[in-house]
């Protein structure tokens, strides 16, 4: 008797703690009632387990998401009515799992009722949360005054969250002052604002100067594989080859057998390309003994910049025969390939296999190269009849590429009809738009017709847009 009353706890807890198996959220409420039943709500770490196993059910199954999410909040709710408010243990589970929105409302609510303690995870969580939604930068500045008004901001964990937090909201200059405070940064730390500068052009060459300061090694700290990866990407955004030359040198005298690291090779390989060395690029390609879909992509990539089109379907065919599934970022590189080489039965054939075979949903920028294709090649009444055809038609920068194409092909007809299409969809017109159409007029001598786009703007009181160069020095 004793043996069939312990089975079900034994069981239910073996199924929870059993995280290689996925349950829907029906089986994760009969686990739940289990133990209700054994009478094991009051165990933090059972309850813990529980509320993960509730928001990871609500992310892989979007029909049961809001079920699953409030069972997990209900949960807490129910464990803190029992007289547990000097430890937020569950709270910051829920936090770390629930989606970026439901955590920061999660917290929010428990501010207002002020009767729980948080310690440094609750504000670790939460402003990871920040930092993965978009535009919470008010809400995140909010939590940063709390943490400064409870003395906990000496915490190394919450200072460097705060800076991933501030760089992701594109708000460097509270990331570098909380840098700029910290009297004890780890390697987390240092490449939280590394990559936030390198993972954007205007701010790449600021990563790079902070690479330097790190390398003096006055703050104790060396560079990681995690490091190198992000100065590589700013070398490929800059295009500095003898920057990238001097990075790889470090590489490797620092770093043993390169060529067992996936990423720092697919980071070379990527550099390389985009810094115009294809043929260094494929050299460090060939000799990785590890590639995964990743490495195939920037060696595609590359192939695609330098008009390699037929070199890059055969790299894709090399890619699919070693047993690594491509990725909707592989078939961008891939049709822009096609795009670039002029490879039209090609780019289709690779749009429907993408579609049929892999099932990969077409993004804006697979639908934007088939239209380049096909402009390209002067097919421009097939790239009109892909564009209504794939119901894509609401796409102004689809159209806008074809108005180019039949500028450049003197379709001055297909040029008419573009940009009256254009300009309907617009709630408001563009300069772009009416200097385009002059533009096609112009290129067949059609002077009468430039005058009434002229003309056109002018009663509508639309000015051209000066042109701008920027140059990084």
């Amino acid at each position: 008797m004793l043996l069939m009353h312990t089975l079900p706890r034994l069981r239910c807890l073996s199924l929870l703690q059993n995280y290689k198996s996925s349950f829907s959220t029906n089986h994760i409420i009969q686990i739940h009632s289990q133990i209700i039943s054994n009478g094991l709500t009051q165990s933090p770490s059972i309850v813990a387990q529980l509320v993960e196993r509730y928001c990871a059910s609500s992310l892989s199954s979007s029909s049961s998401a809001p079920h699953a999410n409030n069972y997990a909040r209900l949960i807490v709710s129910q464990f803190y009515s029992h007289d547990h408010k000097s430890n937020p243990y569950l709270l910051n589970v829920l936090i770390r799992c629930a989606p970026p929105t439901d955590s920061i409302l999660l917290f929010a609510n428990w501010v207002s009722k002020a009767t729980l303690n948080f310690d440094d995870f609750t504000y670790i969580f939460v402003l990871g949360a920040c930092a993965r939604r978009v535009k919470a930068l008010w809400e995140g500045l909010q939590i940063h005054c709390r943490v400064i008004k409870h003395g906990v901001l000496s915490n190394v964990k919450l200072q460097t969250t705060l800076i991933h937090f501030y760089v992701n909201h594109n708000a460097f200059a509270f990331a570098e002052k909380v840098f700029d405070e910290m009297r004890v940064r780890t390697s987390a730390t240092w490449n939280s604002l590394i990559a936030g500068y390198c993972s954007q052009i205007q701010h790449a060459r600021d990563g790079l100067l902070l690479f330097i300061n790190m390398l003096r090694g006055d703050y104790g700290v060396k560079p990681n594989d995690t490091t190198m990866v992000c100065v590589l990407s700013a070398v490929s955004r800059l295009g500095s080859l003898e920057t990238g030359v001097s990075i790889h040198g470090y590489i490797i005298k620092t770093t043993p057998n390169i060529e067992n690291d996936v990423y720092i090779g697919t980071s070379l390989v990527d550099m390389y390309a985009k810094c115009g060395c294809l043929d260094t690029a494929l050299t460090l390609f060939h000799k990785m003994s590890y590639k995964n879909v990743l490495t195939y992509t920037a060696m595609v990539s590359g192939l695609a910049i330098h008009g390699k089109g037929k070199q890059a379907l055969k790299l894709f065919t090399n890619m699919t025969e070693s047993g690594i599934l491509p990725n909707s970022v592989t078939f961008t590189s891939l049709l822009f390939a096609c795009a670039q080489s002029g490879l039209l039965n090609e780019g289709l054939s690779l749009f429907q296999i993408m579609k049929e075979k892999f099932h990969i949903l077409p993004l804006p920028h697979h639908y934007g190269c088939i239209v380049d294709l096909l402009g390209r090649i002067g097919h421009l009444g097939e790239a009109y009849e892909f564009i209504m055809s794939e119901k894509v038609e609401d796409d102004v920068v689809l159209w806008r590429s074809l108005m180019h194409s039949c500028r450049v092909h003197n379709d001055i007809v297909m040029g008419e009809k573009v940009a009256k299409t254009v300009m309907n969809l617009e709630n408001y017109e563009k300069s772009e738009d009416f200097v385009a159409l002059s533009n096609i007029c112009a290129s067949v001598g059609r002077w009468e017709d430039v005058e009434v786009v002229r003309e056109m703007m002018n009663e509508k009181g639309i000015e051209t847009n000066p042109a701008i160069s920027t140059i990084f020095a």
